[in-house]
């Protein structure tokens, strides 16, 4: 299994926006696999801000594997379906630029593919930071009590999955369901997955996957982000009430319940305020008891939780009553 794994053609996607900082380490991190099957690199470059696009052909040129694909919509969606399009390889890997695969990822993913008979497979998304407040965020991504608790962050034992993160697929399997739904801007991949499994295809999760994930690094990108991934949230869980998790519920739960207290107050209810008191009692509590976290970003934890959770379910309350049109994450556009 693992000699014809090695033999697999691989054609892996990645889409570019603004990605200057970590593009160089993401697609070293593709090229330095050990793999002895064929191997190229899509990358779908957007219209960035920075230097992005020059990085990109620099390493192109230096690299016969990458091609380099304009994706001048920008979208996400979009610039994984060029490459789709273009992808010579009956397994198709999605990495992101702001990303770094462990070593062994894509000759062990192959070997999964073959042995559980998925359509698509996915790993753990291993958070990390280098700023105190980063590393807070790092920290809620893989805490239950940050953004949830899909094993793709907080780890759990091989089989089904509800979704993956990224996503090793075979490329018939792509093309069964006409790629990504480039209407969707946020949770395209929840999407993928549920279209996947409605025509009989096994969406698999593995801990013996892992790809290394940077996070916002900054309050202001962190509430873009999640506003709108709490948009599509609700969107997405509208369309398809049936597939969606009862954990996507509790942060608008939570945001209904503190806005009702403090309507309450503001009427004269002094006991209203206690919603809210409760929340911020239980974030001080995390913030105390968080392992392996500094001093300051404890303290980032006080802001990083709130932000996540009041955005997020904010947005999920628009996204669920009104859609989420044209809504589109503008954490990485500047």
């Amino acid at each position: 299994m693992a000699a014809k794994a090695n033999r697999a053609s691989v054609s892996v996607i990645m889409p570019v926006l603004n990605e200057a900082e970590h593009l160089e380490a993401a697609v070293g991190s593709v090229l330095d696999q050990e793999f002895e099957g064929q191997l190229e690199l899509l990358l779908a470059l957007g219209p960035s801000k920075d230097n992005t696009n020059e990085i990109a052909a620099k390493l192109a040129k230096a690299d016969s594997r990458i091609l380099l694909v304009e994706n001048a919509a920008g979208l996400t969606t979009a610039g994984m379906n060029l490459c789709i399009k273009q992808a010579k390889a009956d397994i198709i890997i999605r990495v992101d630029a702001h990303s770094e695969l462990a070593s062994g990822y894509i000759k062990r993913g192959v070997e999964l593919l073959a042995e559980t008979g998925a359509d698509e497979l996915g790993g753990i998304m291993l958070a990390r930071g280098r700023s105190a407040f980063q590393q807070a965020v790092a920290w809620a991504y893989s805490s239950r009590f940050g953004i949830g608790g899909a094993a793709y962050h907080v780890g759990g034992e091989a089989g089904e999955a509800e979704s993956a993160y990224l996503g090793i697929f075979r490329a018939d399997a792509l093309a069964r369901v006409g790629g990504y739904d480039e209407s969707i801007i946020r949770g395209e991949d929840w999407d993928l997955a549920q279209r996947i499994k409605a025509t009989g295809g096994l969406v698999w999760f593995s801990p013996e996957l892992s790809v290394t994930y940077w996070p916002r690094g900054r309050f202001d990108k962190l509430i873009k982000q999640f506003w709108s991934t709490g948009v599509w949230r609700g969107d997405l869980t509208r369309r398809n009430l049936a597939a969606a998790s009862k954990r996507y519920f509790a942060p608008p739960l939570m945001v209904a319940v503190v806005a009702a207290g403090l309507v309450a107050a503001a009427f004269g209810q002094v006991l209203g305020i206690l919603p809210l008191a409760g929340y911020l009692a239980a974030v001080a509590a995390l913030a105390v008891t968080a392992a392996n976290l500094s001093l300051k970003a404890r303290v980032a934890l006080l802001v990083v939780l709130p932000s996540i959770h009041f955005s997020w379910g904010a947005g999920f309350w628009f996204g669920f009553l009104r859609g989420a049109a044209k809504t589109v994450d503008r954490s990485r556009v500047n």
